[in-house]
């Protein structure tokens, strides 16, 4: 697949996505600014204001838990996801991808047929490395056919949480509010 029909493909699936709330209809606004303006709107290197990611919120089989992994670098618990690389057929298939990396979990069953989430928030400046920049991240919902986890080179711990568990782990509404979904969104 091309440059020009990865960037085709993420405007399409910005388009057919409909936000949640006005937090998402601005993130998702943004998203589809940059995607026209950029022509690889997946490059690493690209700072100003920032780059897509993609990400996965994974469901326990018994619709009850979420997979999280404890981040090494950021040292706080979220889901796992990351870069789109150039051999990812997009970004669904990177997000799962992710997963297997930082997770171990290799069967998974796509949920949703789309975008369960969007949203941009800032990445840390690395020394020696990453300025200071914008991930765009798309999420996609995943349910888990497997449910041994072991933490991957990038992650400390990883573990199945209920929705009230998230309370105690320190993060925001930029994960609540897609882990409400997935998990509002099985019946």
């Amino acid at each position: 697949m091309t440059t020009a029909d990865r960037r085709q493909a993420l405007l399409a699936l910005l388009v057919a996505y409909s936000p949640h709330d006005a937090a998402e209809r601005g993130y998702l606004a943004r998203m589809q600014d940059l995607a026209a303006a950029l022509t690889d709107p997946f490059a690493r290197d690209a700072f100003a204001p920032g780059h897509f990611t993609a990400s996965a919120f994974v469901v326990h089989p018994s619709q009850s838990r979420l997979l999280m992994v404890h981040h090494a670098k950021l040292g706080r618990w979220l889901q796992p996801g990351g870069h789109i690389d150039p051999g990812d057929t997009g970004p669904g298939a990177a997000a799962g991808r992710e997963v297997a990396e930082e997770t171990g979990i290799t069967a998974l069953e796509a949920g949703g047929g789309g975008l369960l989430d969007v949203d941009v928030h800032l990445f840390p400046a690395r020394p020696g490395g990453d300025p200071r920049h914008e991930h765009f991240d798309l999420r996609f919902l995943f349910r888990a056919r497997d449910t041994v986890a072991a933490p991957g080179e990038e992650v400390r711990d990883v573990g199945w949480v209920s929705l009230a568990g998230l309370d105690g782990m320190g993060v925001g509404r930029s994960v609540v509010r897609p882990a409400a979904k997935a998990l509002g969104d099985l019946s």
